[in-house]
C-alpha cells in the first residue's frame, strides 16, 4: 500500500520542507506541520508553486496539477458573464505555457508543445486553441508522458516493419523529458494496422510500471478503426470521455466550465467588490479608491512557498532601494 500510494515520496518531501523551514515551523510545532502537509496532499493543493520534478513525481501529483490548472483557468472559456460550454477565448501554445508557469515556474515548454501538437496536428505552433481542446490534450500528454514515449517508439517500429517487442520502456521519473521526434505520418499505408498496434499497446501496459490508459477502453476506442496514425491515436485518447473518467482529474467536457464551489467563492468576491464600490470613497475619475484585498485561501503546506516569497520580497526591496538611489 505504501509503495502504491507513494507514501515514501511524501514523507521525504515533508521532512525536506521541515528541515528547510525549521525556523518558521518551530512557531507552530512539528505535529501541526505534518498534519497540514498531509491534509494538503489529500486536498491536492500541495503541488502549488512547486518545482516540476515534484509536480510530476507521482500520479496523484499529476492529477492534482491537472485539476488545479482546470480550476484556476477555466474562466478562459467564459462567454459573457456566465460559464458555458462555448469558448470565446483562444490562446496559443506559448500563452498556455505562461499559464502553466504561474502554477509551476519551471514547467518545461516541451510538454506544452507536445500537447499543442496533438491539437494542431500539421498546423503551425502559433495557431490558436480553445481551452477544452488544449486541456484534454494536455491531460493525456502530461499524465501518460512515459507511456506516450514508448507508444511513439512502437509506432515507429511498426512503420519500419521492426519487432516492437524490443522497445525499451522508460525507467526514469526525473523531470528530464526527451524531445519526441514526430513519427512519420506520411506513410503510403496511412499509418499502421490498428489491431496489431493494440496488441503491442496491451503488451506495453502489462509490463510498464508507469500509468497507462485502461486497456479495455483503448481496445474499444480502436475497435472501429482499421488503420491509424500516431497523432490520430493521441487525439482519440484526448477526446475519449471514458479515459477521462478513468483518470479522474477533470470533469466531462460538457461540465468543464461548471465548478459550483469555485463559483460561490467568486460570487462572494464580486459581492464584496460591489459593496465597497457603493459605500467606499472614490477617486475624481469615479474609480474605487480602495479595492478589497483578497486573501488567498491558506495552502495547507505553505512552508516552502512562504520561504521563497520572503526571499523574493527581500530581493524586491533591495531592487527598489537601488532604483531610488539611482534616481537621486
Amino acid at each position: 500500500f505504501a509503495a502504491q500510494r507513494h507514501v515514501l515520496t511524501y514523507m521525504e518531501d515533508a521532512v525536506s520542507q521541515l528541515l528547510e523551514n525549521r525556523e518558521d515551523i518551530s512557531q507552530y510545532g512539528i505535529a501541526r506541520f505534518f498534519t497540514e502537509y498531509f491534509n494538503s496532499v489529500r486536498q491536492g493543493t500541495h503541488i502549488l508553486f512547486r518545482e516540476f520534478s515534484f509536480v510530476q513525481a507521482t500520479p496523484h501529483n499529476r492529477a492534482s496539477f491537472l485539476r488545479t490548472f482546470w480550476r484556476c483557468f477555466r474562466t478562459v472559456g467564459k462567454n459573457g458573464g456566465k460559464y458555458s460550454s462555448i469558448c470565446c477565448y483562444l490562446l496559443t501554445a506559448q500563452e498556455y505555457h505562461c499559464l502553466l508557469q504561474l502554477l509551476c515556474p519551471d514547467f518545461p515548454v516541451e510538454l506544452t508543445q507536445k500537447a499543442a501538437r496533438i491539437v494542431l496536428m500539421d498546423d503551425t505552433m502559433d495557431c490558436l486553441m480553445s481551452f477544452p481542446d488544449f486541456l484534454f490534450a494536455f491531460q493525456i500528454q502530461f499524465y501518460y508522458s512515459e507511456f506516450l514515449e514508448s507508444v511513439a517508439a512502437i509506432y515507429q517500429d511498426l512503420l519500419a516493419g521492426k519487432n516492437p517487442n524490443t522497445v525499451i520502456v522508460p525507467t526514469s521519473s526525473s523531470g528530464q523529458h526527451r524531445q519526441r521526434q514526430p513519427p512519420n505520418d506520411c506513410s503510403p499505408l496511412d499509418g499502421v494496422e490498428a489491431s496489431l498496434f493494440y496488441q503491442c499497446l496491451e503488451s506495453l501496459c502489462d509490463r510498464s510500471k508507469y500509468s497507462c490508459p485502461p486497456s479495455a477502453l483503448v481496445k474499444e476506442m480502436l475497435s472501429s478503426a482499421q488503420r491509424l496514425t500516431f497523432y490520430g491515436f493521441l487525439m482519440a485518447l484526448a477526446k475519449d470521455q471514458g479515459i477521462n473518467r478513468a483518470l479522474g482529474a477533470l470533469p466531462d467536457k460538457g461540465d468543464l466550465f461548471l465548478d459550483p464551489a469555485m463559483d460561490q467563492e467568486l460570487e462572494k468576491l464580486v459581492a464584496q467588490v460591489s459593496g465597497l464600490s457603493i459605500s467606499g470613497p472614490t477617486s475624481s475619475s469615479g474609480d474605487t479608491a480602495n479595492l478589497p484585498v483578497r486573501h488567498s485561501p491558506r495552502i495547507n503546506s505553505p512552508w516552502k512557498t512562504l520561504h521563497h516569497r520572503r526571499k523574493m520580497d527581500t530581493e524586491s526591496e533591495g531592487s527598489n532601494e537601488e532604483t531610488d538611489s539611482s534616481e537621486n
